[in-house]
């Protein structure tokens, strides 16, 4: 409980732009954390994320973000249309992604989805590639996976499909999947 604690100040710290930049220090210790610790950790990187929202405006963010998104949403080989547009409203409703034109987002999402839909395996390269371009930026490659790790979150439970791709996300963005507790 004392290290969900100090997450929650971290959390606020960032808030407050004290250090915004260097949040190293998301570990969680011990695996098979239920959902409770998992929601909290969503709640904490969703802070983090609208902390950082007026350094993510770039165009390597946005896409990497949608390739992000449709990744997890694909992360269990499909999407059927309910899930494409539960996570397209998370995509349009989330404060930092609306830095950037909802037409922008819904293209880039709606053209990963469609590649990972016709080849999962084929999509998920290109994903992959896209996600890899934010990787030049630390600040950006961490909020990709905050991102992604927001959208799995969101219905309460991240499937070990997601956390797999959220995984192989932080692997080609050079970020510590331990940050993450993954």
């Amino acid at each position: 409980m004392a290290m969900w604690d100090r997450i929650k100040d971290q959390a606020k710290g960032l808030q407050q732009g004290q250090g915004a930049r260097g949040s190293g220090g998301l570990t969680r210790s011990g695996s098979g954390s239920g959902g409770g610790s998992k929601t909290q950790l969503v709640g904490v990187l969703k802070s983090q994320l609208s902390s950082l929202k007026t350094e993510l405006k770039s165009g390597a963010y946005r896409d990497a973000s949608m390739a992000m998104c449709a990744l997890v949403a694909a992360a269990d080989g499909s999407v059927d249309p309910a899930e494409r547009q539960h996570v397209e409203t998370l995509i349009l409703q989330n404060d930092v992604l609306q830095n950037f034109p909802p037409e922008q987002l819904r293209q880039r999402f709606t053209k990963h989805v469609d590649q990972l839909t016709a080849n999962f395996q084929h999509g998920k390269t290109e994903a992959m590639q896209e996600i890899a371009k934010a990787a030049k930026k630390p600040t950006e490659a961490k909020a990709v996976v905050q991102t992604g790790f927001v959208v799995a979150g969101a219905d309460g439970y991240i499937a070990p499909a997601e956390e797999q791709v959220l995984r192989e996300a932080c692997a080609a963005l050079n970020v510590s999947p331990q940050e993450f507790g993954l």
